[in-house]
C-alpha cells in the first residue's frame, strides 16, 4: 500500500539584502508561498506571489483557500493516469480547472507550479517541457530552445539614475518606476537616453498613479525625453480613459494590474486599451494561463512581455525562465533580482544571473530544477496528510507565532 500524500505549506518572508521601490508598494522582505506536493516518493514545489494591490489576494487569503485543496482527488490522479497523459491534460486545461480548485489566480498558481515540478521529476523532463508553448498543442516544441535570454534592467526609486546607470549594465530593455514628480521621471529618462543612446527601448512603469487628466502631458514628456513605452498608466481597468490616452499620448501603453484575467484581456482589446501585456506567472493564474495570454496577444496583433513579481523566492523564478525561453518572441524578459535580494535561499541550486551579459538561462535538472533547503524549514507553517482533511501546524509555525505573540 502506498504512503499517504502530504501537503506541506510553506510562507516565506525573506530580509531583503536591498529594498525595492516603486509607486504602490515599498518593499524589503519577500512574501512568497510555498507549496511541496508528495504522493508515493516523488515532490513538486509550487510558489506564488500573493500582491493585494496587483490581484487583491494576500498570503493569509491564499491560506485560508488552501485548506480546501482537493488533495485526495489530486493523488488519486496522479496514481491512476498515466504522467505524461496527465501532464498533457494539464498543459491543456491547467490545474485550476482540471481539479476545480477554490481561490484566485495566486492558490492556482501555487497548485499548478507544485504539479508540473513532480511530474517533471516522475518523467524525466527539463521545465521548459512543462509550460505551454507556441503550436498546435500542448507542450509543443516551435522550434530549438535557446540556451540563454537577454532580460531587461529595472531602475527602482530607491537607486539613482547615474548610479543604475554605472553599475548595471549591460543593457538589453530599461524599465524605470515612475515617482510622483513628472519632471524628475523625465530627467532620469533623458539621463538614460543621453548614456545607452538610441539601442535600448526604455520603458516607465506608473504602477497605476497617474491622473488621467494628466496622462496624455506626461505621455509627450516623456516621448520627447526618449521613453519608448509606457506602463500600467492608469487606475487598473479604465478601459475608457485607457484608449482615450492610447489616441492622443505619445507613448504605446503596456498593461500588467489591469490584466489578470483571460476575460481582462479580451476587455483590453474590445477597447483598444493597449499595445502590450505583462504577463506575470502569479498574477495570472499559473503558466498555462500566462501562455494563453501569450498566445492571445500574439492573435489580436499586440506584444508582451514576460515579467516578474518582486522578490520571487524559488519556484516562480524557475518556471518564468522555462515560459521565457518558451516563449522567444517576447518583448523583453524580467529576470528578477534574487541574486541581490537574497544572501540565502531557500532553494538549491541558487537560479543564476549572468551578470556580465545580463542574461538567464533555464534551472538545470528535471522538473524545475530546484529543491528545498535547510533555510525554508523555519518557513513551514502548515501540513496536510491524505484521508485527513485538517491542516496542522508545523513545528516551525508554532514557534514563529510564540515570538510573533513575545514582540505583540
Amino acid at each position: 500500500m502506498s504512503e499517504p500524500a502530504t501537503a506541506e505549506l510553506y510562507r516565506v518572508e525573506l530580509p531583503m539584502a536591498v529594498g525595492f521601490d516603486h509607486p504602490a508598494h515599498r518593499r524589503t522582505t519577500s512574501d512568497s508561498l510555498l507549496l511541496r506536493l508528495t504522493v508515493d516518493g516523488w515532490s513538486g514545489i509550487g510558489e506564488c506571489a500573493p500582491r493585494w494591490y496587483v490581484t487583491g489576494e494576500t498570503s493569509g487569503l491564499v491560506s485560508d483557500a488552501l485548506r480546501a485543496l482537493p488533495l485526495e482527488a489530486i493523488a488519486a490522479s496522479l496514481r491512476a493516469t498515466d504522467p505524461a497523459a496527465l501532464l498533457a491534460l494539464l498543459l491543456h486545461e491547467g490545474a485550476a480547472a482540471h481539479y476545480a480548485l477554490p481561490g484566485g489566480n495566486n492558490l492556482h498558481c501555487l497548485v499548478e507550479t507544485a504539479l508540473l515540478d513532480l511530474l517533471g521529476k516522475r518523467l524525466g523532463l527539463p521545465g521548459t517541457e512543462l509550460v505551454p508553448g507556441p503550436g498546435p498543442g500542448p507542450g509543443t516544441v516551435s522550434g530549438a530552445v535557446p540556451a540563454s535570454l537577454p532580460v531587461s534592467q529595472v531602475l527602482d526609486l530607491s537607486l539613482d539614475v547615474e548610479e543604475f546607470l554605472d553599475t548595471r549594465g549591460p543593457f538589453h530593455f530599461v524599465k524605470t518606476k515612475a515617482s510622483s514628480d513628472i519632471s524628475r521621471d523625465v530627467r532620469t529618462v533623458a539621463a538614460i537616453r543621453d548614456r545607452l543612446g538610441d539601442r535600448v527601448p526604455v520603458m516607465v512603469d506608473a504602477n497605476m498613479s497617474w491622473a488621467a487628466e494628466a496622462a496624455v502631458g506626461h505621455t509627450r514628456s516623456l516621448h520627447e525625453a526618449g521613453a519608448t513605452y509606457v506602463e500600467e498608466p492608469l487606475a487598473r481597468g479604465s478601459w475608457r480613459e485607457l484608449a482615450r490616452l492610447r489616441e492622443q499620448g505619445a507613448l504605446p501603453i503596456v498593461l500588467d494590474e489591469s490584466v489578470r484575467t483571460a476575460a481582462d484581456a479580451r476587455a483590453a482589446v474590445a477597447h483598444g486599451a493597449c499595445d502590450a501585456f505583462n504577463i506575470r506567472i502569479a498574477k495570472n493564474g499559473g503558466p498555462v494561463a500566462a501562455a494563453g495570454l501569450a498566445a492571445f496577444a500574439r492573435e489580436h496583433g499586440l506584444a508582451f512581455q514576460i515579467g516578474v513579481q518582486v522578490a520571487e523566492v524559488g519556484p516562480l523564478i524557475a518556471v518564468g525562465r522555462a515560459l521565457a525561453l518558451r516563449h522567444t518572441d517576447a518583448l523583453t524578459v524580467e529576470g528578477g533580482q534574487s541574486d541581490r535580494f537574497f544572501p540565502d535561499m531557500v532553494v538549491s541550486p541558487r537560479p543564476v544571473v549572468d551578470r556580465d551579459r545580463n542574461t538567464v538561462g533555464a534551472v538545470p535538472g528535471t522538473g524545475f530544477g530546484l529543491e528545498l533547503n535547510q533555510h525554508a524549514d523555519r518557513w513551514a507553517r502548515a501540513r496536510r496528510t491524505e484521508g485527513d482533511p485538517g491542516w496542522h501546524p508545523t513545528a516551525a509555525a508554532t514557534t514563529h507565532t510564540a515570538r510573533s505573540e513575545d514582540h505583540a
